[in-house]
């Protein structure tokens, strides 16, 4: 690195100190751009002549033009060559504007979750400068004022279900390193499509929260909420009541089924898990609760917690028979944010903890833009689901899909 460092000028020499040392960005990024383009068009054009030897091509001299970029104006000097035929790649002939500047790709690799260590090793490979892991940072702390505007932005005024789930974290917090519950809402809207409304981080749960959270979706335009499906959250049931009476909440039911089984002896899960399938596979509820019945009957005075959780959530649980069975498939279980869940894992896996709340909150958002961009299309079977909520839930879907 000494060596490179000793090859730029006093002045680039100040600005690569004023980067490494976090500031002055912006202002110092245009001529660093101009250092790295110029330097790239130079090696680029060593590559040109070293083929075009039969035809004795040779330097001529440089042109100028002046270039923009998201970090300022620069004038580039590029490199002519005799024959007139070199053709660069970092920057084509009569572009004016960078499409693909070095920040877009600091952004690109680290939305790809990529570390900050590995972005500047990739990116001091390519342009033989030295970029520090703070330069990075700032870079990507651009991304929390869009973070902000897409947290805040408009929503639909109805949605059909809600998926609520909890996905855990490690986050260094104060020389520790703790663990922070990221929950994402996943909505339906009435056209079948998926859309992520919301991402919010706690380290508890409660009415208080959940009513905080509710509260900012009516303030972005939610109406009504028909279904909501989610896991044991404390104190949702009572924050939505009282923001949404009229929204019907779903419990997950392999959400109970895994707690359940928390209580359950090794050797007798396969039976109790057997026995429990007679209950959220009956055709009725009138026939999920004579199976009920049954469990307590056989189980009730060896696992009586068990029990207690089934009969107690009952109602919660068992909201998704009154429906047939396309709606019944999608709700009676948070698989479908589960599902959102196993998608950001794929751009979060190489991350042991992180450094803070905000360098968390950046890399999900990053992986929120990526999922979404892949939702095109309604969840399947989209026509005969909305027409049953049509029919269960008279007059609150019309406002969706005729407005």
């Amino acid at each position: 690195m000494t060596n490179k460092k000793n090859k730029l000028s006093l002045v680039e020499q100040d600005i690569l100190s004023n980067i490494q040392s976090g500031s002055g960005i912006t202002d110092a990024f245009a001529p660093l751009m101009k250092r790295v383009m110029e330097a790239t068009l130079q090696g680029e054009l060593d590559n040109h002549l070293e083929k075009e030897v039969v035809q004795k091509n040779y330097r001529n001299g440089t042109s100028s033009k002046t270039v923009k970029s998201s970090m300022g104006e620069f004038e580039l000097e590029t490199p002519r060559d005799r024959n007139s035929n070199f053709s660069p790649e970092i920057i084509k002939k009569r572009q004016t504007v960078m499409t693909d500047d070095l920040d877009k790709k600091i952004l690109n690799l680290y939305a790809n979750g990529m570390s900050y260590s590995d972005i500047r090793d990739n990116l001091e490979d390519i342009y033989q400068v030295p970029i520090s892991n703070g330069t990075i940072s700032k870079i990507t702390d651009r991304l929390l004022p869009e973070l902000e505007e897409w947290r805040n932005r408009p929503l639909a005024s109805v949605y059909s279900i809600l998926f609520l789930d909890a996905i855990h974290f490690k986050v260094r917090e104060n020389g520790h390193v703790v663990s922070k519950a990221v929950y994402s809402l996943l909505g339906i809207d009435s056209d079948g499509k998926k859309d992520i409304l919301g991402l919010y981080i706690n380290e508890s749960e409660g009415a208080n929260f959940w009513a905080g959270v509710l509260a900012s979706l009516k303030e972005r335009g939610v109406e009504d909420i028909l279904i909501a499906c989610i896991d044991g959250l404390t104190g949702f049931s009572e924050a939505i009541n009282s923001l949404f009476p009229k929204t019907e909440i779903q419990l997950c039911i392999i959400h109970q089924i895994r707690n359940s089984m928390r209580y359950v002896a090794s050797g007798e899960q396969k039976e109790f898990t057997k026995d429990l399938k007679e209950i959220y596979r009956a055709s009725s509820k009138d026939l999920a609760e004579t199976n009920l019945l049954k469990l307590e009957e056989k189980w009730g005075k060896k696992y009586p917690i068990v029990i207690n959780s089934w009969n107690n959530n009952w109602d919660n649980l068992s909201t998704f028979f009154k429906y047939d069975k396309h709606i019944r498939k999608i709700i009676y279980t948070t698989n479908a944010v589960e599902g959102l869940h196993r998608m950001i894992r794929k751009y979060t896996k190489s991350k042991g903890s992180f450094t803070s709340e905000n360098a968390l909150l950046k890399l999900i958002y990053c992986s929120y833009i990526k999922i979404l961009k892949k939702w095109t299309m309604p969840v399947s079977n989209w026509a005969l689901i909305v027409s049953q909520l049509e029919i269960h839930f008279p007059k609150r879907l019309k406002l969706a899909l005729h407005s």
